[in-house]
């Protein structure tokens, strides 16, 4: 039996997960970003009792398949994005129908439908989040990290940073080793 879990982006949320089950006697198979794949069924009451210690955790256990649908966009992106090496070589539509199983069409009005944005503004916007997370690690400059996540230049990077955060990303920079000064002098 497969379970979908909204909210859940991280180890931490993993290991809550995994504890939540554990302390409810529920064998698992696999817990993944946003799916919990369990060894048999859960009773009524189980299930009661799991969604409502998700809820205290911030976690939803989710029972819409629109929801489901699109909660399985959003952690494939997210996975894609932020926890992947490479990004697929493939352009992205190409890349969540081929995990999914569906037009791209279908995924996009849906997507849409619910969460107010397009696919692509998500994408773009968690890309923006790893541009971010990877200039705070100060290993790779602006140069590799544009074609770490497939940006076609620099530039191109540089115009959707800012229009997503209305700072150019070398501010941006200054901003974060301002800030990192004034943490360490405290």
């Amino acid at each position: 039996m497969k379970l979908y879990i909204k909210n859940r982006i991280s180890l931490r949320c993993k290991m809550r997960v995994e504890d939540e089950l554990q302390k409810l006697g529920i064998q698992w198979m696999i817990v993944d970003l946003g799916m919990v794949e369990l060894v048999g069924d859960l009773s009524l009451e189980q299930r009661m009792v799991l969604k409502t210690n998700l809820q205290n955790s911030g976690l939803e256990l989710m029972e819409d398949k629109k929801s489901i649908l699109i909660e399985k966009i959003k952690n494939i992106i997210i996975e894609m994005v932020h926890y992947s090496d490479e990004l697929p070589t493939v352009n992205y539509s190409e890349f969540i129908c081929g995990k999914l199983g569906y037009v791209y069409a279908y995924l996009a009005n849906i997507f849409s439908e619910v969460k107010g944005i397009t696919i692509q503004q998500f994408i773009i916007n968690h890309k923006i989040e790893r541009v971010k997370e990877l200039m705070s690690h100060d290993e790779l400059n602006l140069t590799e990290i544009s074609s770490k996540l497939h940006y076609s230049s620099v530039a191109h990077l540089s115009n959707q940073f800012k229009k997503i955060t209305g700072l150019t990303p070398s501010f941006y920079k200054k901003l974060m080793d301002k800030r990192k000064l004034t943490l360490e002098s405290l």
